[in-house]
């Protein structure tokens, strides 16, 4: 049996992870989910929130991802996502400035579906940084 997972993460900029992992938990559409080798394979959509990817030594790093999809197999987790970036290069301030952005946005115009997207990933994002801090 592997003791190692293979984690991709692909936002549509660049490939921001490529590496083996002891294991990663991805935010699910139906719920988290954990990829551990020799994992079923499976597909899942993936929703706004954090990823977990574990290494050796009990080491954890997250990134937010703004949903996508992911799949899984016995040797592999790939995550292909709207939009990532890592936990510690979020920016609070600028987060803020982006949701009040976005609810200007959905003042002017409440039935536009970037805009309601635009929202509800910059309170993601502000929830994700706010869950990790007090973890």
């Amino acid at each position: 049996m592997a003791d190692k997972i293979a984690f991709e993460l692909v936002s549509p900029e660049k490939l921001l992870i490529s590496r083996d992992v002891d294991f990663v938990v991805v935010p699910g559409a139906e719920g988290d989910f954990a990829v551990l080798p020799e994992h079923a394979p499976f597909l899942s959509g993936v929703r706004a929130g954090i990823i977990e990817i574990h290494e050796e030594g009990g080491e954890k790093t997250g990134l937010f991802v703004a949903g996508g999809f992911a799949e899984a197999t016995p040797t592999r987790c790939t995550v292909l996502a709207k939009e990532a970036t890592p936990l510690d290069e979020m920016d609070r301030k600028a987060i803020e400035r982006r949701l009040g952005n976005a609810k200007e946005d959905l003042g002017l115009h409440p039935d536009d579906g970037k805009a309601k997207t635009e929202l509800a990933t910059a309170e993601a994002m502000l929830a994700a940084l706010d869950g990790w801090e007090k973890a």
